[in-house]
């Protein structure tokens, strides 16, 4: 596992520019009024909108947003499900950008996610797209000061991208305004849905406008379920019966396979911090 980059490296990523991954095999199952457009130049977006998608690095939209920007553009629902890395974050990201009025200082989209992380994740995404439109994009989230977010608030955002229970927070303080509110996004919709999020994604509904973009007659994008799978990558787990012979395993894996880099994936912050450490201690990083 990789975990240090010099600043030349670093570099040589940030000019790299972005190519995703070939899905042209891949088959999908789309509402029949689906139109597949491969140009970001057919796609009628606004051309500082333009500007930032080429300048972010893309080149050329992936399967998922070949099908289904226009959709979201258009006004309508969509549900949208492709593997992991094929731009699915940027493919709603483009949707709410084209649909701001950016002289409007007041919150007009409003996207949900699961976790702090994949939040911030979103607000970065969507600031380094809308870069040449002037976009204001907050992330509300738990953990972080209240008056600061209050502070940002009230000063106006375009985009608000936040976990459930804060931006409800921010709503019922009345700080998060929702009479502009056009469009809900919900980022990994079925773990949100999963993990209990229903209710507080139900009240914050509630507060939105009647006329807000959510889940009327929508266009489904998806791809079919055996092929959600990443092509190229071999899934496999080791059963290990207690929780302390967990390290020992995952060290008899580097011994075992020939790995250069790894994302290893922990459910607490405290695990992770645990064992990053004892990676360090066993000269795996």
């Amino acid at each position: 596992m990789d975990s240090t980059f010099d600043a030349e490296s670093q570099m040589a990523n940030r000019k790299r520019r972005i190519e995703m991954e070939d899905l042209s095999n891949v088959e999908f199952e789309t509402s029949e009024e689906v139109e597949v457009l491969q140009s970001f130049d057919k796609m009628g977006l606004k051309s500082d909108l333009l500007r930032g998608i080429f300048s972010y690095g893309f080149e050329k939209p992936s399967a998922i947003q070949q099908r289904a920007i226009m959709q979201i553009v258009k006004g309508r629902d969509v549900i949208a499900q492709a593997q992991s890395g094929t731009g699915k974050t940027a493919t709603f990201s483009i949707g709410v950008l084209q649909s701001l009025d950016v002289v409007a200082r007041e919150t007009q989209a409003l996207v949900l996610a699961p976790t702090r992380e994949l939040a911030v994740q979103v607000q970065k995404v969507i600031l380094a797209l809308g870069d040449y439109m002037n976009v204001q994009c907050h992330a509300c989230i738990g953990g972080t000061n209240v008056g600061e977010d209050i502070r940002k608030l009230d000063y106006g955002q375009h985009v608000v991208s936040g976990t459930p229970g804060r931006v409800f927070d921010m709503i019922r303080r009345r700080n998060l305004r929702t009479r502009s509110i056009r469009m809900l996004v919900l980022d990994e919709a079925d773990e949100m849905l999963s993990k209990g999020f229903k209710e507080q994604i139900y009240d914050i509904y509630r507060y939105l406008p009647p006329n807000a973009q959510f889940m009327t007659d929508p266009i489904r994008v998806l791809v079919k379920r055996d092929e959600l799978t990443l092509e190229g990558i071999k899934q496999f787990f080791v059963a290990v019966e207690r929780e302390e012979w967990k390290f020992d395993t995952l060290c008899d894996l580097y011994d075992t396979l020939t790995i250069t880099q790894a994302v290893i994936f922990c459910n607490t912050r405290r695990k992770v911090d645990w064992l990053a450490d004892k990676m360090r201690e066993a000269n795996f990083t």
